[in-house]
C-alpha cells in the first residue's frame, strides 16, 4: 500500500532552519524505489554542487528504500555501492530493505514483499518470471534470490544503519516516536512509522530530516522535513542540501 499526505511547501533558503555543523556540506537523498536513473542525475548534481562548494568536508546520506517499485533494484544498489567507494557516505535502512532481508532469512512474507513493490527487485536479479507468478514454495524464491543476489549486495544491506546524527539534524528513515528517547525507539517505528509521528508538531529533541511517506512536495515542518517525493511514480527524486546557509532542495534540472 502507497501513502500519500499533503505537504506544505516552502522556499528555500528562508534562514528559518539551523546550518550544517561548521564546515559541513550535506546531501540528503530521499527514497530511491529502483529508480537508477534518477539517482544518476541526482549523483551528477551533487558533483557539480560539490565542485563549485567552499565546504572542508561533505557527506551523501541516504535514507533508505533504495529497492522495490522501480525496475532497477539491482542496479541502484550496485550505483550506491560504487559510490561509496569514491565518496563519503551513510547509508541507512529502510522498511523494504528490512522485508527484503527478512525473506533472506526465511520468513514467510513473499506476498507482503510483492504487495508493497517486491516483485521488482526479484525481477531485477534476474529471477524468472514463472517462478514468482505460480504458487511455488517460497523456498524456492527465497533459494533462487540467495543465488542471485552478489555477496556484496548483501554485505551492503547488511550495514545499513538506523539513523545519523550531524549537529542539531537527525537523518532517519521513517521517523522517531514521540516522547521516547533516541536509544530507546524501537527499529519497526524507525522504519515505518507514520502518523503518530508525522502528526506531532511538537519538540523531538532534532530537526528530523526523512522519507517513508511519499509527499507531492518537500514537506519543511518547524521539526521535520520529508523529502520522499515517490521518485518511483513521480519521476522526481529529492536531494536536500544542508549547508551554512541552512537546507534548501538541490535543483533536480540539470543534465
Amino acid at each position: 500500500m502507497i501513502h500519500w499526505r499533503q505537504s506544505r511547501v516552502r522556499s528555500r533558503g528562508t534562514g528559518a532552519y539551523p546550518p550544517a555543523p561548521d564546515g559541513w556540506t550535506v546531501y540528503a537523498i530521499g527514497d530511491i524505489h529502483g529508480r537508477l536513473d534518477l539517482l544518476k542525475k541526482v549523483h551528477r548534481g551533487i558533483d557539480a554542487d560539490t565542485s563549485a562548494s567552499s565546504a572542508a568536508q561533505t557527506v551523501g546520506i541516504y535514507l533508505g528504500d533504495y529497492i522495490d517499485r522501480g525496475p532497477d533494484s539491482a542496479g541502484v544498489l550496485s550505483e550506491l555501492i560504487d559510490r561509496a567507494m569514491t565518496r563519503p557516505a551513510c547509508f541507512l535502512r529502510g522498511n523494504h530493505e528490512q522485508l527484503l532481508l527478512d525473506f533472506l532469512e526465511g520468513k514467510d512474507l513473499l506476498g507482503q514483499w510483492k504487495a508493497v513493490g517486491g516483485l521488482a527487485t526479484l525481477l531485477s536479479y534476474g529471477l524468472p518470471g514463472a517462478l514468482l507468478a505460480g504458487n511455488n514454495p517460497e523456498e524456492e524464491v527465497q533459494q533462487a534470490l540467495r543465488q542471485r543476489l552478489p555477496a556484496e549486495h548483501l554485505e551492503f544491506l547488511g550495514r545499513t544503519g538506523s539513523y545519523v546524527r550531524l549537529g542539531p539534524y537527525l537523518m532517519v528513515h521513517a521517523g522517531l516516536r514521540p516522547g521516547v528517547r533516541l536509544e530507546d525507539q524501537r527499529t519497526a517505528d524507525i522504519l515505518g512509522i507514520r502518523n503518530d509521528f508525522l502528526d506531532y508538531d511538537g519538540d523531538v529533541g532534532y530537526l528530523l530530516v526523512h522519507g517513508h511517506t511519499p509527499v507531492e512536495e518537500p514537506d519543511f515542518r518547524p521539526n521535520r522535513i520529508n523529502i520522499d517525493t515517490g521518485a518511483f511514480a513521480t519521476n522526481r527524486l529529492t536531494c536536500l542540501r544542508i549547508g551554512a546557509d541552512g537546507p534548501s532542495v538541490l535543483d533536480p534540472e540539470f543534465d
